[in-house]
């Protein structure tokens, strides 16, 4: 007896890898686990037909031959496989896009840095030129999709691209993705947000900000990855963390959402004994004091971060400078001289106003050369301190359209960040 089977609670990219898996091994079982995400849910309630997956519950372990296990490389993300574990006579095959090495040691395994797993899979659907329904070819689509948010991830790559393309050539449907895709918000989810607002904290940790945040709740509530998605954007924050504490099955559920490329969320997410992605992660942990808890995150930020360059690596100093009473006539010598765009206001130490070359077309007559530079510099100065990381750099610079920041620290310019700095570190689109 062959069985395919995936992580617990599962995704789109989980449960899709398991339909793709039997596809690939016909005589092959899907085994889905207890607990399904919402969507997952939802869409099988209504194609189960379809599918006709099992559960763990009405499988003779003790017949299982082969197991397969798709976008998980852990016993204990599995759901009551246990008692496979030391199964000397078991064939284990394992498709994963984790790259972290897990505690199943499989016989063969495919696993590569794509941005789902059911990409794997359609590159061996494809070499076997395999049929699909369209049904299944939208459900395979959804697995990507979901994982590498519609191709936007930063973890998406060109070959995810390909295999989302060769489903559409199978007529994935997009109007059911629009459909399963979209995150469920209810007047639950509002009020756990607005617990969250309200309690915010922010945490400095090598120039990237975190939060954490606890929160009760009662019984089991769907979708709450969808509530720590939405608080991450309103904080604006490298990454955030609910530990929703369940007081009466005296256990936590942590999920985790970074938007920094610095921080790897699955990567702590396993330290905790779960799972998940650079961008995303979950963990459940039982019979734990949520203080500790949120200590026990904080150190894996601390130890799980990446080497992550700062303002202050990449600075221009010493700083160009000038005094507010300083005409217009001397910044352009400067800026022409020193082969620049802007410069920073100041009076004595302070930062007080930015001039650049845009604020010249503001003049009319030649005689306002002789004009002080407050006459005609921007007074809203947006400035950033030298340990901020890049990214909030480039944020900041494509809000409010600026092509510089100066780099204050202690109320005094210490050096200055253009956009061409940002631009040539992230896209190496500038010569050196």
């Amino acid at each position: 007896m062959q069985i395919v089977t995936t992580h617990k609670n599962t995704d789109f990219d989980g449960f899709a890898s398991v339909v793709a898996a039997t596809l690939l091994f016909p005589d092959a079982q899907a085994v889905l686990p207890k607990t399904l995400n919402p969507n997952v849910k939802a869409f099988l309630s209504i194609h189960k037909d379809l599918f006709e997956p099992h559960t763990c519950g009405e499988i003779d372990l003790q017949r299982v031959r082969r197991l397969i296990v798709v976008d998980a490389g852990s016993w204990n993300r599995l759901d009551r496989m246990d008692a496979l574990k030391t199964r000397k006579d078991l064939e284990i095959l394992v498709f994963d896009h984790h790259l972290e090495k897990g505690s199943i040691r499989a016989g063969r395994s495919w696993v590569e840095p794509v941005g789902a797993t059911t990409t794997l899979l359609v590159r061996e659907l494809k070499r076997q030129h395999k049929i699909l329904t369209p049904m299944q070819a939208t459900l395979l689509l959804a697995g990507i999709y979901e994982d590498t948010g519609n191709l936007t991830f930063p973890s998406a790559t060109a070959e995810d691209a390909y295999a989302a393309g060769w489903l559409l050539e199978r007529q994935a449907d997009l109007n059911i993705l629009n459909t399963f895709l979209k995150p469920a918000y209810s007047e639950k989810h509002k009020a756990i947000l607005f617990q969250m607002l309200q309690h915010a904290r922010r945490t400095r940790i090598k120039g990237h900000r975190i939060s954490i945040n606890q929160v009760a709740i009662d019984g089991h509530v769907d979708s709450l990855a969808v509530v720590v998605r939405m608080y991450l954007e309103i904080l604006n924050v490298d990454a955030a963390f609910g530990v929703f504490v369940e007081g009466a099955q005296n256990r936590c559920m942590v999920i985790g959402r970074s938007q920094s490329e610095a921080l790897n969320i699955g990567s702590i997410m396993r330290g905790m004994g779960g799972g998940g992605h650079p961008r995303a992660g979950s963990a459940q942990i039982k019979g734990a004091n949520p203080d500790a808890v949120e200590q026990w995150i904080l150190e894996l930020v601390r130890g799980k971060q990446q080497a992550s360059v700062q303002i202050s690596d990449l600075m221009s100093f010493p700083v160009h400078t000038v005094a507010s009473a300083a005409s217009m006539e001397e910044v352009a010598l400067i800026l022409r001289t020193k082969g620049i765009s802007g410069v920073p206001v100041v009076d004595g130490s302070r930062v007080v106003g930015m001039i650049s070359r845009r604020d010249f077309r503001k003049m009319r007559k030649e005689s306002q050369l002789r004009s002080p530079v407050r006459a005609f510099m921007t007074t809203e100065v947006l400035t950033i301190e030298p340990e901020e990381s890049l990214s909030h750099a480039a944020q900041a610079m494509v809000k409010h359209d600026v092509g510089r920041l100066p780099v204050v620290e202690d109320g005094r310019v210490i050096g200055i960040i253009t956009r061409s700095d940002v631009m040539r570190y992230f896209y190496d689109l500038l010569p050196d």
